[in-house]
């Protein structure tokens, strides 16, 4: 089977299972994030501790990340993301029958190392079925998975957690991911590639021997990505606690937020489409998701209204990088290895993002939220000598 032997419409629906079951795995790893001010009013937890239990998830996926990309190179899409999204589903109804936060935070581990799955599988989906004139773009529509699962999950989580509590809050993650397990099984056809023994001796060598480019890609990803956790994480937290809005408004303001995010998304793999390139972009990207963090930390400070606005636009800006990155990687490391790779990738992000979330949220209880943005302003900007060209061709 080819890229061209399926019709267009069959193979845009690739696309469409791909961006639904990674929203779904997305409004469970991202959504324990708005368990956080229920956490904090009717546990008694701190942001500190709170954001630990929020990173479980994430935790879980850096375990099994580059597992579940080997399991992708050897096994085909179809099964990894049916069986992972099976899997997440039963730990997410497992962490709602919990009686206990530690419990729950294990059954949150054991999900986001399930959730894993559907990284790798389907962006090599995306990538399989699409040529590289449009990879940009369809990738670009893929990873608007996160913020569509973030939006999501600000949009339900906040407001059954405040009404009903957090078992409940989190049956809705089990339930997305139970009905995206169902469509993975009917609805995937894993994309053609070649036998092993017919592959150019180039696409089954090891990418990252002799050559430094997926290693920078990966270190300006971590940088990038660290100002996006900390806003998804804290965003809510913040509107209500140092705007004083209700749950009900900052939860639907960060899911407007999430949907522009997804839109950046587009625009970015369309505009690296138009111009060839899939890392000249995340250079300007960078730079300016340093202009606005720099700008929301001040302005917050200042205790201006005005860094409500900002901090959608940084929201905005931080997650626009991620599908060009994702799309560099799986064209650069090849039908061979781009399982491992992407997998790679999501490990130090996640990682990243795991580590971000406790550690920041100490750094807001002692210091405040503009040192935290203020922090979070460097590192894009550390990134930017990090970006490499573009390579003279890809696999």
């Amino acid at each position: 089977m080819t890229i061209s032997s399926i019709g267009t419409a069959r193979r845009w629906s690739m696309l469409v299972i791909a961006l639904t079951s990674t929203t779904c795995a997305n409004v469970f790893i991202n959504g324990a994030a708005f368990l956080i001010p229920t956490l904090h009013a009717d546990r008694g937890l701190d942001l500190a501790k709170a954001g630990l239990l929020s990173s479980m998830p994430s935790f879980g996926l850096v375990i099994t990340l580059i597992a579940w990309g080997y399991l992708v190179d050897r096994f085909g899409e179809r099964i990894v993301l049916t069986v992972g999204s099976a899997l997440t589903a039963a730990a997410a109804f497992a962490a709602a029958s919990a009686d206990s936060l530690i419990a729950v935070g294990a059954f949150l581990l054991l999900g986001g190392m399930a959730a894993a799955s559907s990284n790798s599988a389907s962006g090599r989906l995306v990538v399989g079925w699409f040529p590289p004139e449009q990879r940009g773009l369809v990738m670009g529509i893929r990873q608007t998975a996160t913020p569509l699962g973030v939006g999501l999950g600000a949009l339900v989580i906040p407001r059954l957690a405040e009404s009903h509590g957090v078992t409940v809050a989190l049956l809705f993650p089990a339930a997305v991911c139970a009905l995206a397990a169902v469509m993975c099984a009917l609805g995937v056809i894993d994309p053609p590639r070649p036998p092993r023994h017919e592959a150019p001796k180039e696409h089954l060598a090891n990418p990252y021997r002799g050559s430094s480019l997926l290693w920078r890609i990966h270190a300006v990803s971590v940088l990038l990505v660290v100002p996006q956790a900390v806003l998804w994480t804290f965003m809510l937290v913040w509107l209500m606690t140092d705007r004083g809005w209700t749950a009900a408004s900052a939860g639907l303001l960060v899911t407007i937020t999430q949907v522009l995010g997804a839109a950046g998304r587009i625009a970015a793999g369309r505009w690296s489409d138009v111009t060839g390139s899939r890392l000249k972009p995340i250079r300007a990207i960078a730079a300016a998701a340093t202009t606005a963090m720099a700008l929301l930390a001040l302005t917050d400070w200042l205790h201006s209204p005005i860094s409500v606005a900002l901090i959608v636009i940084a929201s905005v800006i931080t997650v626009s990088d991620n599908g060009l990155a994702f799309t560099a990687i799986a064209e650069i490391a090849g039908p061979f290895w781009s399982g491992r790779a992407l997998g790679t990738q999501n490990t130090s992000q996640h990682l990243a993002s795991a580590i971000a979330s406790p550690l920041f949220g100490a750094v807001i209880s002692v210091l405040g939220f503009p040192a935290a943005f203020a922090v979070s302003a460097v590192l894009p900007l550390a990134a930017l000598p990090l970006v490499p060209d573009d390579p003279a061709s890809v696999k």
